[in-house]
């Protein structure tokens, strides 16, 4: 045996276990369940008594009051005082999953809230329209853009209302502001950074957890869960009982399963009671594209929204337009249900192919080219640009290395990219 083979044999393993300290057997008794539970717990930083009680115990009565966000209440009366007069509103949304499910919320919600104020009070006219936008991936990118507010100014829209958008379209709400339409923003992203701080739209109302002086508890929230509190807050502003808003609650976990927000705290309540909701749900096209891909409705787990029915909401915005799951979510009749639930299924299983194909060749062109950069770039002149992600985050897997894919857009070269937790790829870029 050679001297080389002889250190790798005498090689050992060190584990190195991380413990956080705790009153381990005391709060174990409290709660009803082992030390070593208590333990495993604390170790993925859940400190408090309380929240660990949260963690095992919780119940959808234990989510965060929405008003807590800054401008929650002012959005809420902006929009009610805008059904009341009569006004036109259109909602824009974004071409994932979590831009679909916010859409569908907030389009469902919203006409809700008409209906109930007209048999109420009488007090909106029939010029009262709920509409809504979702951009093309392709031809607009994300989020609201200047083509999207000159036409809102062409259709005479009074007010836009973004979600899982907007927070960072300074430029584009200024011109809508000009056009004199009021803007809402609600969203989750990260506020852009400018010399003297946070930069915010000028927006009339902006709700965002992640913005300075928000007393939300929890800011790693998706954007359809920002739009779920809004309808809470709307709701009882119109009198709605509260149990038709908590019939909404399967749409925020599917939503914060698809754009991969991390199970903690409030999350991982909406996500445990959205699942079990879902197993009998009242939505057509929920339920067939379940039955599409074979899966029982009793038995959903996060994987299956994560793996299967996500991917298949998110088929349309990727190689075709978001548009199709929207309209799947509001099919009101079995056969548009069935039809839309079929060619969703079909786009996915094409898309998988194609990002399979992408895939291969970007791991072959890292082996060949640059196995030993710390930060991967990739060019795939093409891949369809709706994969890059994806392929970024098989790469980032494979290589547990930052990794960036580009691929030739309509006019430039675009990308997308996946990064590891040491390497803020945000920051890097900057």
């Amino acid at each position: 045996m050679g001297g080389q083979d002889m250190q790798q044999k005498n090689k050992k393993e060190i584990w190195m276990l991380y413990t956080k300290k705790a009153d381990f057997h005391g709060l174990a008794a409290r709660l009803g369940v082992s030390p070593v539970s208590v333990r495993i717990m604390r170790n993925r930083g859940i400190e408090t008594e309380e929240g660990m009680h949260q963690y095992l115990y919780g119940t959808p009565e234990d989510m965060y009051d929405g008003r807590l966000m800054r401008d929650m209440e002012k959005a809420a009366g902006l929009l009610m005082e805008k059904i009341r007069s009569g006004k036109r509103i259109r909602i824009i949304g974004d071409y994932d999953i979590d831009g679909v499910c916010s859409t569908y919320l907030l389009y469902t919600g919203l006409n809700r809230v008409c209906r109930e104020i007209e048999k109420k009070q009488r007090a909106y006219s029939e010029n009262s329209i709920i509409d809504y936008e979702i951009p093309d991936r392709i031809r607009d990118g994300y989020g609201i853009n200047m083509s999207i507010i000159r036409q809102a100014e062409k259709d005479q829209i009074d007010t836009i209302i973004t979600c899982d958008n907007g927070i960072a379209a300074a430029s584009e709400i200024a011109e809508a502001k000009r056009a004199k339409m009021t803007v809402i923003v609600t969203d989750h992203h990260e506020v852009p950074i400018g010399a003297s701080g946070q930069v915010l739209p000028m927006a009339d109302a902006i709700v965002n957890p992640k913005q300075e002086g928000d007393a939300y508890p929890f800011k790693e929230i998706c954007g359809a869960v920002v739009a779920y509190k809004l309808l809470e807050t709307l709701y009882e502003y119109a009198g709605i009982p509260k149990a038709e808003w908590k019939e909404l609650l399967e749409f925020a976990a599917i939503a914060t399963v698809g754009d991969v927000m991390r199970l903690q705290d409030e999350n991982r309540l909406i996500v445990k009671y959205g699942l079990k909701q879902i197993a009998a749900t009242k939505n057509l096209g929920l339920r067939k594209l379940i039955e599409k891909n074979d899966l029982d409705p009793a038995s959903l787990s996060a994987y299956h929204i994560g793996f299967v029915i996500g991917p298949c909401l998110n088929a349309g915005g990727r190689l075709q337009t978001a548009k199709l799951a929207l309209q799947l979510l509001l099919a009101d009749s079995d056969e548009k249900a069935e039809q839309l639930a079929e060619q969703l299924k079909a786009l996915n299983d094409i898309r998988k192919d194609m990002t399979k194909a992408g895939e291969e060749a970007a791991i072959r062109q890292v082996e060949e080219k640059y196995s030993s950069d710390r930060v991967l770039v990739v060019y795939l002149p093409e891949c369809h640009e709706s994969l890059a992600g994806i392929i970024a985050g098989r790469v980032r897997e494979y290589f547990h290395k930052p990794a960036i894919v580009l691929t030739d857009g309509e006019q430039i070269v675009k990308g997308s990219g996946r990064s590891i937790e040491q390497y803020h790829m945000f920051k890097g870029l900057t």
